[in-house]
């Protein structure tokens, strides 16, 4: 079987969909949930790709507030200098920036919350994992802070006119999401109802934006959910096993 090491910095932001959608697609998930205490490995060894997901936390936040981010860094840095398939998530994703070079701070237009579009890039359509993703899918946005400068050599697979730097990868196998695709309704209400802040930055309340959110959950599920099986099939493919044919 397959492993994927699937880093949860808070159980706040669960695998939820993500997780079902890559065990149906094959692979075997070794959550390691950082509120629960779980350790983290030092290395990669033994699993074939990393996950890392969001979370409250900030990734700008010094060792001494977030010391169970300093592992996941670590992580990631391995899995950058392996080209290690890799998929990481809003504060997944910002701490892959840091650690590939790029800069990562508080969003210079506020949070950025509940279901939105983006738009994928041109260098989308070349690539594997991106190519038959639509020009503007749904996806859902929960994220106080920003990328604000790629790592160099990234290559931008999505943007959008409020935070440009939406989706990235870095070599061939490292991809970074600024925006939520795992989650179910339930945990995005419960985020509604826990973040005023955020939830103020819109034009809405708390139960208008969870609403709006879980209509789009359907369309999620649809653009995503292969997404999902496409990053798998990298997995695979990187660990030696066979592809399935579709």
């Amino acid at each position: 079987m397959t492993r994927l090491l699937v880093v949860v910095p808070s159980d706040t932001a669960p695998p939820a969909r993500l997780g079902d959608w890559l065990r149906a697609a094959g692979l075997e998930l070794d959550e390691r949930h950082l509120d629960a205490g779980d350790p983290l490995p030092a290395d990669l060894t033994g699993h074939d790709g990393l996950l890392v997901l969001g979370g409250p936390q900030s990734s700008v936040d010094p060792e001494d507030v977030a010391p169970e981010l300093v592992g996941v860094r670590s992580l990631l840095a391995a899995a950058l200098a392996g080209d290690v398939p890799t998929l990481a998530i809003c504060l997944g994703a910002q701490l892959m920036a840091q650690v590939g070079g790029g800069r990562v701070g508080v969003g210079v237009d506020g949070p950025e919350v509940g279901a939105a579009l983006v738009a994928k890039r041109d260098a989308g359509d070349r690539d594997p994992l991106f190519g038959p993703v639509p020009l503007s899918p749904d996806v859902v946005q929960w994220h106080h802070d920003e990328i604000a400068e790629l790592p160099p050599g990234a290559t931008l697979l999505a943007s959008s006119p409020r935070y440009p730097h939406q989706a990235f990868r870095l070599g061939r196998h490292a991809y970074a999401l600024q925006f939520h695709v795992e989650t179910d309704p339930e945990t995005v209400r419960r985020w509604a109802h826990s973040d005023p802040v955020g939830v103020a930055a819109t034009p809405f309340d708390a139960d208008t934006v969870a609403d709006r959110a879980e209509a789009v959950h359907p369309d999620l599920a649809e653009v995503w959910a292969p997404f999902a099986a496409r990053f798998a099939d990298l997995v695979r493919a990187g660990a030696g096993a066979p592809v399935p044919v579709p």
